[in-house]
């Protein structure tokens, strides 16, 4: 088993947030005792937990709760969305509370000590329209239109979900044919119906 300090594999990874398994996969030592590690440098004040098994190396900055979303939840692609990639691509200016994505995965609300973020199920047919965001390789972002249609797509699931909107300021570069196309490629009648009605009262 390796002797060395945990907190040379964690500068080792190269990444200000991790988990408990990257750690234990570079350093050769047991589960058991690469948490006690980590727990020791929270201690130190060397790192902070973020919730179970995901950590982030302390410092003066504050992290930013976006670099998180790769890691909520394990083991499924996770992207900013709905309203606060819209505040992100500057259409609403009211910072939301919650921080909202999209996943293949089941919905689920994770709370964590730099922010809760609302995760939403997007059916496999609809998950796409998201890139890196500005090709930094931190956290996946909905494209304006993709997060635009998000919203009105659970709201066709989930009627009491995004029935009202803050105020919306659509930039030049917004693409309300690009949005249309996209909307038609949703699978289920009923919901593309409406969702493609909901674009054109917006565009209106």
């Amino acid at each position: 088993m390796s002797r060395e300090p945990i907190l040379k594999y964690v500068k080792k990874l190269g990444s200000a947030v991790f988990t408990t398994r990257e750690i234990y996969a570079v350093s050769g030592k047991s589960l058991s005792g690469v948490v006690q590690g980590l727990s020791h440098l929270i201690k130190q004040g060397a790192l902070v937990k973020i919730r179970r098994g995901v950590w982030a190396e302390s410092s003066p900055d504050p992290i930013s709760p976006f670099r998180i979303i790769p890691f909520l939840p394990s083991g499924q692609r996770t992207y900013l969305s709905f309203l606060s990639a819209l505040h992100l691509h500057g259409i609403i200016g009211q910072i939301p509370q919650t921080i909202s994505c999209a996943s293949l995965a089941h919905t689920h609300v994770y709370k964590t000590a730099v922010g809760t973020f609302s995760m939403h199920r997007i059916s496999p047919d609809f998950f796409f329209g998201f890139d890196w965001y500005k090709q930094t390789g931190d956290f996946l972002v909905a494209a304006p239109e993709k997060a635009f249609l998000d919203c009105l797509y659970l709201s066709g699931r989930k009627g009491n979900q995004f029935k009202h909107f803050p105020e919306l300021d659509f930039p030049h570069s917004f693409s309300f044919t690009k949005a249309r196309k996209w909307a038609g490629m949703i699978k289920d009648q009923r919901l593309r119906g409406f969702v493609l009605e909901r674009l054109r009262a917006f565009r209106k």
